[in-house]
Order: C-alpha cells, then sequence, then structure tokens
C-alpha cells in the first residue's frame, strides 16, 4: 500500500534521489539499498527516486534496476512513495524500463529529458506523453538543460501538463523566472531538484524537493520546508544559509561521488562506483569533510 498523495503533493514533499549502494565487488547490494532505504526515511523523507543518475543509472542493468525497485519497495514502500526513473534518450527503451518500473511496484515514475540526441520541443512533447501512455503510474518530469542539453520549454510543460498522468516536474534548470511562469501556467506539482535554489524555488510556487543533499541533512531540510510553509520567512533563511557549505561541498565535484563518500563517512551503505565515476582522492574527501562540517553535519 503506497503512502497517500494529493493533487498538490503527488510524491509527498521531501524525497531523496537515492544512490545504488554496490558490494565491494561492484554488485548491486539489495540489502544495503534496503537499509539506506529506511535509514532516509526514518530521517523524514517521504519519498526515494531510485534509478536516477544520482542512483548510477547509466552504468546499471534493466535487471538490476528493477531488483533495486523491488528491493526498496519491500522496505519502504507502505511509507514512502518510491519513484522509478525510466527516462532515457530513447522512447522504446524508456517505455520498457517504465513497464518493469511499474511491474516491480514503484509508485511513479521520473522522465528525465531525452540527453545527447537533442530533440526539437515536438520530440519531447511524443516523448514523455508515450510514456505517461505507457503505464498507469503518475509521472514526474525530470528537467535538467545542463546535462540533457535541451530545455522543456514552458509551452510544452504547459501542453504535458494536461495529461492526467503528468502531474509533477524536476526542476534543475536553474531559472527561476521561467519556472515562475511555468509553475503559474502548469499547475504541476514543482519540486526543486537543485539543492541551492531549494528555498527560492519554494518562494515561487514549488512544493518540495528531489534532493540530492538529503541523503545527510534531511531532517534540516524537513526543517526549511517546515518553516517556508508555517511563514517564517527568517528561520527557513537560516537554514538555507546553514546547509551552504554542505550544498557547495556535496558539488564540488559529480554528486554521486561525494554522496557515496559522505554516506561512507556515515558508516552507511553506499559501496565503490562504477567507471566512468571513480572515487574522491584524499585531499578531496578532506575537503569534504571540512564542508559538512561547516555545515552541522556530524561524522
Amino acid at each position: 500500500m503506497a503512502p497517500t498523495s494529493t493533487p498538490q503533493t503527488p510524491f509527498g514533499r521531501v524525497l531523496t534521489a537515492m544512490v545504488t549502494p554496490f558490494t565491494a565487488d561492484g554488485a548491486l547490494d539489495l540489502d544495503g539499498a534496503q537499509r539506506l532505504a529506511a535509514h532516509l526515511v526514518d530521517a523524514g523523507n517521504d519519498g526515494l527516486v531510485v534509478n536516477g543518475t544520482t542512483g548510477e543509472s547509466p552504468t546499471t542493468s534493466d535487471a538490476e534496476k528493477a531488483q533495486l525497485v523491488r528491493a526498496v519497495v519491500d522496505a519502504v514502500g507502505d511509507r514512502a512513495f518510491v519513484v522509478a526513473g525510466a527516462g532515457t534518450n530513447d522512447t522504446h527503451h524508456s517505455l520498457e524500463l517504465a513497464r518493469a518500473a511499474q511491474d516491480a511496484g514503484a509508485h511513479g515514475l521520473l522522465a528525465v529529458t531525452p540527453y545527447y540526441s537533442k530533440p526539437p520541443q515536438e520530440g519531447l512533447l511524443r516523448h514523455f506523453t508515450a510514456i505517461a501512455d505507457a503505464t498507469d503510474l503518475p509521472v514526474m518530469l525530470y528537467d535538467i538543460p545542463g546535462r540533457s542539453g535541451v530545455p522543456i520549454n514552458t509551452e510544452t510543460i504547459v501542453r504535458l501538463a494536461e495529461h492526467p498522468r503528468i502531474v509533477a516536474n524536476k526542476d534543475a534548470k536553474g531559472d527561476l523566472g521561467r519556472a515562475s511562469w511555468a509553475i503559474a501556467r502548469s499547475g504541476l506539482a514543482w519540486y526543486s531538484g537543485d539543492d541551492m535554489l531549494n528555498l527560492p524555488l519554494l518562494s515561487v510556487g514549488a512544493i518540495g524537493f528531489v534532493s540530492v543533499v538529503g541523503h545527510i541533512v534531511t531532517p534540516e531540510l524537513r526543517a526549511l520546508l517546515d518553516a517556508h510553509l508555517n511563514g517564517d520567512v527568517t528561520k527557513a533563511t537560516e537554514i538555507h544559509q546553514k546547509l551552504l557549505p554542505v550544498f557547495t561541498g556535496m558539488f564540488r565535484t559529480q554528486g554521486v561521488i561525494t554522496t557515496k563518500a559522505a554516506l561512507g563517512l556515515q558508516n552507511l551503505p553506499a559501496g565503490p562506483l562504477r567507471l566512468p565515476l571513480v572515487e574522491l582522492s584524499p585531499e578531496e574527501t578532506e575537503q569534504l569533510k571540512r564542508d559538512l562540517a561547516a555545515g552541522g553535519v556530524q561524522l
């Protein structure tokens, strides 16, 4: 039984884009994934996104993706939304992943803009519509032009929002003006996909976060969100400013790398990375420790 959703908060408010733990020899660590998922939900997450880029989706097989969804749903699916990444730059493959995620018990889908091939807006419209048509699951779009090479234009977002199963957007566009218009015109539930902009996006209408730093500071993110919802702008700003060293430190290099390092420092399941990602150097690890300490994280 999935948690109760509302049109305003279809996947809850605070979600972490979860890393995929691996064993020492690089195999999928399903036990570690279940323990990490339980830890994150205990910390205050309403939901988890699995098989996203932070989950090293480019280097996990389709079978591993399905196994991971099933394991995380078994661990926390009665307490938190489990949203499965199903987007690729191949529409047919994306449909296969979407159906497999539904079969594995996912509560929703995350569909990223097709990357590298740089399709036109009509291609984006047809791609996302096909994914939404492929299952009965609600869909969260993922707009991240810095990685995909193509933004989802506001007009396209508005048209996609007409689909009954496209209910949300994860915004990593970094453009508060465009976000303001898209939120106002589309009516989609808007989630910040850029931790540094969590508070600014709330101010223009976002309802929550899909976070990377949520691996280590979910209680603080929850407190920031609650302060904002309660109208305590001063407190929300104080929490945001306290977390600035964490936001900065976790993205000095690729976020999966620093996240797995931070989890390792806290003796939480993470394991190694799969190439082309590589571990932090000793110097980078020391810098990460300083950044986290400056943000109040206990190691």
